[in-house]
């Protein structure tokens, strides 16, 4: 499988390394319009052609799929050129700066009968897989809450603000383990240094009761990756930034019980043990990018896919809708 990278800045030469390390693919070209980081892919990689105009990788008859690793404002653009020359496309995430522009690039790719996934990289991780294995098999119960803080000092962003930034992670991880579709969603934010909001909160309401809440800052002073999944049966914690024990679950809990109608609830709190179970060791990126080659050479459709990441680009639209009117509700 030969490949051809757009964009060889901050994530672009992670997607370089990995795709030359997975046996049976090929890194052909790289398209980046900075001159230095042209320079960079260059001596990293001196057996790969490293050209200014993206133009040339999608009338290359020697790259079969492309991966768009550039600011977001791009990604339409890119992706379309790239299907309209019959390429599979690999998008960083969101997919898209809109909805209209996801579901153009899905029907297009339909059409064509080609492949498209979004880089939704934590979805691949040795802590996700395990937290979806527990709330498949229903050790967790019936879910509760979902909550996440995803803060740092920086990195400012000049496009898009904190929300399209961080968000897309917690958004795709959420939609993933959680499978049923969001109501309404609120959303409250603040700019402070270059016109975008760096400061952010949502609230995304699902059925059944099910809330999830999450912060994005890039104005903290220390760095937080912390998800909160509380469900009926067990609590779990996972912290990122943990390099031992990133996954913990809490045999904890509260019960309810009503002996003579609503105004006697009996309160009863389960405190149990805690255990931290092992976690698969893989780099995510990898295991996402030979997941892509794997559906291009099947035929198969891969669960981030342009759907999923058209499902997030439409919470971002509706927390946006909902920021800007002071955190008034945005139904979905």
């Amino acid at each position: 499988m030969n490949f051809g990278v757009i964009g060889y800045g901050y994530w672009g030469p992670n997607i370089v390394r990995n795709l030359r390390g997975i046996e049976g693919s090929e890194v052909v070209a790289i398209a980046e319009v900075s001159s230095s980081a042209r320079t960079r892919a260059q001596k990293a990689h001196p057996g790969v052609k490293v050209v200014s105009d993206a133009a040339e990788l999608f009338k290359s008859p020697d790259i079969d799929a492309i991966a768009v690793i550039s600011p977001v404002w791009t990604h339409y653009d890119l992706a379309k050129a790239a299907l309209m020359n019959g390429k599979h496309v690999f998008v960083e995430k969101p997919f898209t700066s809109n909805s209209a522009q996801g579901e153009e690039l899905i029907e297009l790719a339909e059409s064509k009968r080609l492949t498209v996934m979004v880089d939704h990289t934590f979805l691949f991780t040795g802590a996700v897989r395990k937290i979806d294995e527990l709330i498949r098999d229903g050790s967790l119960g019936r879910l509760y809450y979902y909550d996440s803080t995803r803060v740092n000092l920086g990195l400012f962003q000049h496009d898009i603000n904190v929300l399209w930034d961080l968000a897309p992670h917690d958004l795709s991880i959420m939609d993933y383990l959680i499978k049923a579709s969001p109501e309404a969603i609120v959303a409250t934010g603040q700019g402070h240094l270059n016109g975008h909001e760096d400061v952010a909160y949502m609230t995304i309401y699902f059925p059944d009761k099910v809330i999830a809440h999450i912060n994005v800052n890039w104005l903290s002073p220390v760095k937080v990756r912390t998800t909160l999944i509380g469900g009926e049966k067990r609590m779990l914690l996972w912290n990122d930034l943990e390099a031992d024990e990133k996954l913990k679950i809490y045999d904890k809990g509260v019960d309810i019980d009503s002996r003579e109608g609503v105004y006697n609830l009996l309160v009863s709190y389960r405190s149990g043990d805690m255990y931290a179970p092992q976690l698969e060791q893989v780099e995510a990126l990898r295991q996402e990018l030979s997941y892509f080659i794997e559906c291009i050479e099947s035929g198969s459709r891969p669960f981030n896919d342009g759907q999923a990441g058209l499902r997030v680009v439409r919470m971002l639209e509706a927390a946006s809708a909902s920021m800007k009117r002071k955190g008034e509700l945005v139904a979905l």
